[in-house]
């Protein structure tokens, strides 16, 4: 360590030249304060830099280049408990044309992270994988094979920092799929845990989150149906264009490369259909031995009967008491009906009785014009004889029977013609005031 000693440095003013354009107006407003004795340390990067080389008596570029080979260790030492993944063989051998074909997720010691793996942890373990396989490196060791691998790193770092080309082998990515449990499995394990991965995994899909989880044996009716009601309309990001053929970059052949995004479209399109398909199983066989469910439907069922039981109870209550209202309505009926037999022939007596009555008086009307020689001076004619009594058949027709009966009452008893004649014209005088006569009807009894 190196001691820093303090040194006093005296630095007079300069003084103003002979001459000085502003002497003459020169004027001082003040004079400078004493001066301050302070202790000035040395501190930092160039400073350490500079006694880490005096301490060690290196060159500048000695201690640049074994600064630079302690950093590389520490890269390669930083979170190795993280990315610790021992390298395929076959990964080493990989040809780096063929990078469509490999897992870049393992080829960067990703394996166990994938989708999950966070921008800096790609980065990190890009790095790692550059300062162990760079060309530069391998040359200085003595290494001649060729570059592949390197350029494998350098691809798989492309697309996975790329958020689309990411999204893209994310969606063929298998490897990170969770497979949905054996039976072997569900007799052994928790049914709702080894489900519950497989539909995490899946969820990562989702378009709509946050995605329900598949919960347990203590889930409620309504988290159960929120849960496949949400998995059974699932609305999928994923995508199949990074298993596209690749379309030939050839303007002269348009033909051909129409062709081949035609292929790529139905080749998506019937992958996508088949992932709908495997995932709408996948719920199928969740669905079908989920206890939970079972529970819920017969807690409904015993609920549905319960009600039926009320409802057969309620409509056997009704059917007797609807029975029982019956009879009495029937009794009631039975009764009004002998009731309206009774006022049926009684009201049949009094219009027989009232049909009789109007008969009479009738009678009466047509015995007053008879008793009063039909209203002729001598011996009445034919004709005298039937214009009266048609007069008398026209008034009848005009009046009802209380009528019919008032006149026949006042007429009743009368032999005189003129007093017959008299009552039969204020009738009809009667009738043409009321407007059921015109003027000039009747005029026999008028």
């Amino acid at each position: 360590m190196i001691m820093a000693t303090a040194t006093l440095a005296t630095q007079p003013l300069p003084v103003l030249p002979e001459g000085w354009a502003g002497e003459k107006d020169f004027n001082p407003i003040g004079s400078l304060s004493a001066a301050t004795q302070r202790t000035i340390e040395p501190v930092g990067p160039h400073f350490l830099a500079h006694a880490r080389r005096a301490r060690h008596k290196r060159t500048f570029s000695e201690d640049d280049r074994i600064q630079a080979q302690e950093a590389a260790k520490k890269v390669e030492s930083t979170n190795d408990d993280e990315i610790s993944e021992p390298e395929d063989p076959m990964d080493l051998q990989r040809d780096a044309k063929d990078w469509k074909s490999q897992d870049h997720y393992q080829v960067l010691g990703l394996s166990k992270y994938r989708y999950k793996a966070t921008e800096e942890q790609i980065k990190r373990a890009h790095r790692k994988k550059v300062l162990k396989h760079h060309p530069d490196k391998k040359a200085a060791a003595g290494v001649t094979d060729d570059d592949n691998f390197f350029k494998c790193i350098q691809k798989a770092h492309e697309v996975l920092m790329d958020p689309v080309k990411r999204r893209q082998f994310d969606s063929v990515d298998e490897k990170a799929d969770v497979d949905p449990p054996s039976k072997k499995q569900l007799a052994k394990g928790n049914y709702y845990k080894l489900w519950g991965s497989v539909f995490k995994s899946e969820g990562r899909f989702s378009k709509t989150t946050p995605v329900p989880e598949f919960g347990d044996e203590n889930a409620t009716k309504e988290q159960v149906d929120e849960f496949y009601n949400f998995w059974y309309n699932f609305d999928s990001w994923r995508t199949f264009e990074y298993l596209d053929e690749d379309v030939p970059d050839d303007n002269e052949n348009r033909d051909q490369k129409r062709h081949v995004e035609r292929k790529n479209t139905n080749a998506r399109k019937k992958k996508k259909a088949e992932d709908n398909a495997r995932l709408r199983k996948l719920l199928d066989d969740a669905s079908a031995g989920d206890e939970r469910i079972k529970k819920f439907r017969q807690e409904a069922n015993a609920a549905k009967n319960k009600r039926r039981l009320e409802k057969e109870a309620a409509e056997k209550r009704a059917l007797e008491e609807a029975k029982a209202k019956k009879e009495a309505e029937e009794r009631a009926a039975q009764e009004a009906e002998a009731a309206a037999k009774a006022e049926r022939e009684a009201q049949k007596k009094a219009k027989e009785s009232a049909k009789n009555a109007v008969k009479k008086n009738k009678r009466v009307l047509k015995g007053s014009v008879k008793e009063a020689n039909y209203f002729a001076s001598g011996a009445a004619s034919a004709a005298d004889v039937d214009a009266v009594l048609g007069d008398v058949e026209l008034v009848q027709g005009k009046i009802d029977p209380e009528e019919i009966a008032a006149l026949a009452g006042k007429l009743n008893g009368l032999t005189v013609a003129d007093e017959i004649k008299s009552v039969w014209s204020a009738e009809v005088k009667r009738l043409v005031e009321a407007g059921k006569l015109k003027e000039g009807d009747a005029k026999s009894l008028a």
